[in-house]
């Protein structure tokens, strides 16, 4: 079954050059062409990605993201003008889970989203259990559910498999590189931004003081690392 992708742009040139690439490739496509539409359009289909365009009239793409989020983690992919990189950085904090810089090739736009939906397939568990425990945190492979105390916690698909590099390497230490490649793909290695955030957006969730965090802890220079639980 072909994946549905719902894109989101006001200008028409973009809207028609997207979708022609994209039903190329054998997707499904609907489209927008205001925040307020794609919102619309959003609650009466089910999509599996979203491309998702910054500067739009009625509602920009950070309100769509944050309206998004309040109740869906579908992947979605915002697009913004060449050196923003507030906006980038916004898109990312705010929940995207990746950006493509305008102009773009076609190329780049289907190795993204290929990179996207590939990101939000099931992540094999761990070794034989089911569950893993660290501190107060508690995951359950088989459901992917994770949980901090007694609350469940909402994680996109990428914050998934973020969460699952450390618990495969606790006690050793994973540079930028590695996660960038391992999670998001080998064409991302020096992408430092969108891991820098996706770190942040991790510890938000995951601990119960970020600035200090004991899941994900931070070593200058190195890397990141989730820590042995001393018994």
């Amino acid at each position: 079954m072909s994946k549905r992708v719902l894109i989101v742009d006001d200008e028409p040139r973009y809207l028609r050059l997207l979708e022609a690439n994209l039903r190329t490739e054998g997707y499904d496509v609907v489209t927008a062409q205001d925040g307020e539409q794609a919102l619309e359009v959003f609650s009466l289909q089910p999509v599996d990605l979203i491309l998702l365009d910054i500067m739009m009239p009625r509602l920009d793409g950070f309100g769509v993201t944050q309206r998004i989020r309040q109740f869906s983690n579908v992947p979605i992919i915002i697009l913004t003008a060449k050196g923003e990189e507030r906006d980038r950085v916004r898109g990312l904090d705010l929940g995207a889970d990746d950006y493509l810089v305008k102009p773009f090739s076609a190329t780049e736009l289907l190795a993204r989203v290929r990179a996207v939906l590939r990101r939000v397939q099931p992540s094999p568990p761990v070794g034989q259990n089911r569950f893993f425990t660290h501190g107060d945190l508690r995951i359950d492979f088989a459901r992917a559910e994770v949980w901090r105390g007694d609350q469940e916690l909402s994680l996109s698909a990428t914050e998934y498999r973020l969460l699952l590099q450390f618990v495969h390497n606790v006690g050793r230490i994973l540079t930028s590189e590695e996660l960038l490649s391992n999670v998001w793909g080998a064409e991302y290695k020096d992408e430092k931004e969108i891991l820098w955030v996706s770190i942040a957006r991790l510890r938000q969730k995951l601990e119960e003081d970020p600035h200090n965090p004991k899941h994900i802890v931070t070593r200058s220079g190195l890397g990141y690392l989730m820590p042995p639980v001393e018994s």
